[in-house]
């Protein structure tokens, strides 16, 4: 592989190979990926060109696959040629570690298209809809140019809600056969939505789910900034999805007017701060344990028991000291 120089150079002139690479080292977690990753950033920061990041999330089965391909030839067929970046999640064997990634297969129209960028990924037993590299490889994508980062996230209930974390706009994609209005108003995934999408509104159903919704709001949301609009979309026809790009650039002015859009982005750079820390400890732990012969804390004893850690029982050498850790990340202001 050509130097982290190089790959980095290479991205900031737009190249997928040097992207695809680089994000690969961000995935294995490789020791060059945070000097990658920071290099990137910096490089980034100084040709100063903004991007805006777009959350999908959903039960399974809501199309959110289908809405983001529709929505990625919305922005590609309009006015300025805006790029698009696309992080699809799918679901992970708890099994196996594999993962199917087949949300990319609905998005086959933009494979040749110069603009669009899309890479599937496994959540890695992340169980918040989002592995937690995600973040980082939104930064890449910001970082090789892309006007415009889209994160699907892998089907998700209530409390899965680790997109808050990485998107500007968090778009909700519910169904007709969500549920009742007590369904949908239950605490976690309806309080993250900025948009509410009913997709699928050719079955029967949807116009009152949408109305569950709307009335939903009104108990649950404060005098804010924003209103969290119900829209109704056929994401396999295209109906609707010129409705879903206006209120995702309408909600985009009103959060950078109102401040939002700064104190989001400020809490997700703290947040990737946390999680890379913890991160970092947590695989030096588990090298010391390995390195001093004693069994993880899951490992069973005899008769199936798990046993106390005793790094030092039956004359284990002492734990070796752990590599001081590095972090890449912005400056947390």
């Amino acid at each position: 592989m050509p130097p982290i120089e190089t790959l980095v150079e290479g991205l900031l002139r737009g190249e997928k190979l040097a992207l695809a690479r680089l994000i690969t080292l961000i995935e294995r977690e490789s020791p060059d990926a945070s000097r990658a990753l920071s290099l990137a950033l910096s490089g980034a920061d100084e040709r100063g060109r903004e991007f805006y990041c777009i959350g999908f999330t959903g039960p399974p089965g809501s199309g959110k696959s289908t809405l983001v391909d529709a929505l990625t030839a919305n922005i590609r067929g309009g006015e300025g040629d805006a790029t698009v970046g696309i992080v699809a999640v799918d679901p992970s064997s708890p099994f196996t570690g594999g993962a199917l990634l087949g949300d990319r297969i609905r998005m086959e129209g933009h494979y040749k298209d110069p603009g669009v960028y899309i890479r599937s990924m496994g959540t890695r037993g992340s169980r918040g809809g989002v592995p937690s590299v995600a973040q980082r490889v939104v930064s890449l994508l910001a970082a090789a140019g892309k006007d415009y980062v889209i994160v699907e996230t892998v089907g998700v209930g209530q409390t899965e809600l680790d997109v808050m974390e990485t998107a500007d706009t968090v778009v909700v994609v519910l169904v007709p056969e969500a549920g009742d209005t007590i369904q949908t108003m239950k605490a976690g995934l309806m309080e993250i939505a900025d948009i509410f999408v009913v997709n699928k509104a050719d079955r029967g159903g949807a116009e009152k789910l949408a109305t569950d919704i709307e009335q939903s709001l009104t108990l649950i949301y404060e005098e804010t900034y924003w209103r969290a609009p119900v829209l109704l979309t056929e994401a396999h026809r295209g109906t609707g999805v010129a409705e879903v790009r206006d209120a995702i650039e309408r909600h985009r002015a009103a959060s950078a007017e109102s401040g939002e859009q700064e104190r989001r982005r400020r809490r997700r750079r703290r947040a990737q701060f946390v999680k890379s820390v913890e991160e970092k400890f947590a695989g030096a732990f588990h090298a010391m344990i390995e390195d001093a012969g004693a069994p993880r804390p899951a490992a069973a004893g005899r008769g199936g028991r798990a046993r106390p850690l005793h790094g030092g029982v039956g004359g284990a050498a002492r734990p070796r000291r752990p590599r001081p850790l590095a972090v890449a990340v912005r400056p947390v202001t």
